[in-house]
């Protein structure tokens, strides 16, 4: 006799939506950018930079996102179909790269600049299972698990204290099913490792 797994309830649905929701990549970039924007020796310097880094790998990424909702481009905020992923990375990554001309021209501070060629460097890895397999990886856990990888960089290693929140957010990913465990295993390592090498390599 074979087993199957309880269907969620109504409340563990309500609290995955949540979790998915809030912890959606834009939110998760907004905040690491204002944390190590914070830690620059000029706080307000830091936080104009934190600014251009919102707007280009969070805001503009996420107006694109939108539009494409309005025409029916994509299903939701979150872009579930793999083939749909697979034609936004890109467009992501263009507008993160644009941001980091921004840097170079106008010499933002090594740690902020690290945090976007960081994000770009994620961004890169994650299209490859997405392009190459078709295999929808979880963007959410890479964003969070690079997120605390770079603040643990910059802050401390007592920021590690919080991952267990990226488990939480893969707990959201895959009992939405959005997401399978592998996928949301696979990213949380994928984001953590490249973005922690990159912002390490390339921080003062």
């Amino acid at each position: 006799m074979t087993s199957t797994a309880a269907a969620p309830t109504r409340e563990e649905n309500r609290a995955a939506r949540l979790i998915t929701d809030r912890a959606e990549p834009r939110n998760v970039i907004i905040l690491v950018s204002l944390g190590i924007g914070l830690a620059q020796d000029n706080p307000i310097t830091g936080l104009l930079w934190a600014i251009e880094a919102i707007v280009f790998a969070a805001a503009i990424p996420m107006t694109y996102i939108k539009k494409g909702m309005r025409s029916g481009k994509w299903a939701d905020r979150h872009v579930g179909q793999v083939q749909r992923r697979k034609l936004l990375i890109p467009v992501i990554m263009a507008s993160v790269g644009v941001g980091i001309g921004g840097m170079l021209v106008f010499d933002a501070p090594d740690d902020m600049l690290a945090l976007v060629v960081a994000m770009l460097a994620t961004l890169a890895v994650l299209l490859v299972p997405t392009a190459v397999w078709k295999w929808k990886i979880s963007v959410h856990t890479a964003v969070a698990g690079g997120a605390l990888a770079m603040l643990a960089l910059t802050w401390g290693p007592l920021v590690w204290i919080a991952y267990p929140l990226v488990a939480v957010i893969a707990w959201s990913r895959i009992s939405l099913r959005d997401h399978t465990l592998a996928q949301t295993v696979a990213g949380a390592i994928a984001g953590t490792s490249t973005a922690g090498v990159v912002f390490s390599l390339l921080s003062a």
